[in-house]
């Protein structure tokens, strides 16, 4: 005989695996952010909005982005995709994260490592980038290092540069996104 399961516990079983699929090959709306990538705004009154450097307060808070490719196709087919941006003074980032910095703008996955909820909160108080779900804190200036909370490892960054004023895709990830289920 089977043990009984909350139909709950089952659908939110289900849902976690359909959030955590890989983003399929075949669609370029669910391929990762590409070089030559620029961004456009998730929320806001700016929402759909190509992101310019302008748009990002020196300090913060971040913004919540998803990739466009050059053909205008938006990479929001994947959650995998989301990213968050935010802009410093050049001089207060660590050099690994100046490295990978336009104009003191940085990019980092959006989904934290802990268990893949959305990276949507600023801590003003810290500068820093806070997990909506289980409160891990990670720190932009010095490559999403994690502060406190449950995350396992940093955000993966992206590499950046500045065309026309506009934030573009340098590189690809650093790093494996998301989440890694035992």
């Amino acid at each position: 005989m089977w043990p009984r399961c909350d139909r709950r516990a089952v659908l939110g079983l289900a849902l976690m695996r359909l959030l955590a699929r890989p983003a399929r090959a075949d669609s370029a709306a669910s391929m990762p952010p590409q070089p030559g990538d620029q961004f456009v705004f998730l929320t806001g009154p700016k929402k759909g909005a190509v992101v310019k450097i302008d748009d990002l307060a020196v300090g913060g808070p971040q913004i919540q982005a998803y990739p466009v490719a050059t053909d205008g196709t938006v990479r929001n087919e994947s959650r995998l995709n989301l990213v968050i941006l935010v802009r410093f003074d050049p001089a207060q980032l660590a050099e690994e994260t100046r490295a990978r910095a336009a104009e003191g703008v940085v990019a980092y996955s959006g989904v934290c490592t802990h268990q893949g909820c959305p990276v949507n909160m600023w801590s003003a108080d810290r500068s820093a980038f806070v997990c909506s779900c289980h409160g891990s804190i990670f720190d932009p200036k010095n490559a999403a290092e994690v502060l406190a909370g449950p995350a396992p490892r940093p955000l993966p960054a992206l590499g950046l540069k500045i065309t026309d004023g506009t934030v573009v895709v340098a590189t690809s990830f650093s790093g494996r996104v998301g989440f890694t289920q035992n």
